[in-house]
């Protein structure tokens, strides 16, 4: 019996811890799991995807019935384009599915969701060492700049303090 196709679909409101899991595997692998914040995150999460007003989206990629990858991405706009676009903030496969095509199968199917709601730009961020991602987008096509600094206030009491608060 051969290895189980990868299926994307979209993910469901079950499917919020197992989306969780993936974001504390992906901390785990950058190590920067002493970042992520775990009281409340569930709730929040879930608020964040299927609420009122969802802020983002999430694919899950399958093999069988087997959750084996996630990609998590949200709306933002670029005022040079003065056009909709996508950031993709987390495109993650299980270590031990690596290699089998899931991380491309994820990347074009938020692409493809790109395309459908007409966004001039696909957009993500990759570390600096992470040398096997930054060649594999690069394969895909992407152009890794490497002009641009990410800038980051971060925690509710830091951002009430610029703002003046």
């Amino acid at each position: 019996m051969g290895v189980s196709p990868v299926r994307i679909r979209p993910a469901v409101p079950s499917d919020v811890p197992t989306v969780f899991a993936f974001i504390d595997a992906l901390a785990e692998f950058e190590e920067l799991a002493h970042e992520v914040d775990r009281d409340g995150a569930l709730e929040r999460l879930e608020e964040h995807m299927f609420g009122p007003r969802p802020i983002c989206d999430v694919l899950i990629a399958e093999r069988g019935e087997v959750a084996v990858g996630f990609a998590l991405f949200f709306p933002v706009y670029s005022t040079f384009k003065t056009e909709a676009c996508l950031h993709l903030e987390d495109l993650f496969v299980l270590p031990e599915h690596r290699g089998a095509g899931i991380g491309e199968a994820l990347l074009r199917a938020v692409a493809g969701v790109a395309a459908d709601r007409g966004c001039a730009r696909l957009q993500w961020n990759v570390l600096d060492w992470n040398k096997g991602a930054i060649a594999f987008y690069e394969r895909m096509g992407a152009r890794v700049l490497t002009d641009w600094w990410l800038c980051r206030v971060e925690g509710r009491g830091p951002i009430e303090a610029l703002a003046g608060r």
